[in-house]
């Protein structure tokens, strides 16, 4: 599968036969035009991204994406397990 997305990286592409048979061991048609897909478009959006020098972001370095903060409602933070505050 490597393989197959590397070839199909460069340019031009230069995937095989051969490449193409391995993958049909393990895939169906379906799943192959998936696949095929997913690099294509992956490779549309590095394509994209160095058309407007948009640089790599560190992840490489350690960085992380950050979570966004999560808004918790004033009631569901005073009970965490979802416990009524009527203590009937």
């Amino acid at each position: 599968m490597l393989d197959y997305s590397a070839a199909l990286s460069r340019t031009p592409a230069t995937v095989t036969d051969e490449q193409v048979v391995a993958l049909r061991e393990h895939l169906d048609d379906e799943q192959l035009v998936e696949l095929t897909a997913m690099i294509a478009w992956e490779n549309f959006r590095a394509r994209f991204n160095r058309g407007f020098d948009v640089g790599d972001q560190g992840f490489s370095e350690g960085a992380y994406c950050a979570l966004p903060e999560r808004h918790v409602p004033v009631q569901a933070a005073a009970n965490p397990r979802g416990a009524s505050s009527d203590p009937d």
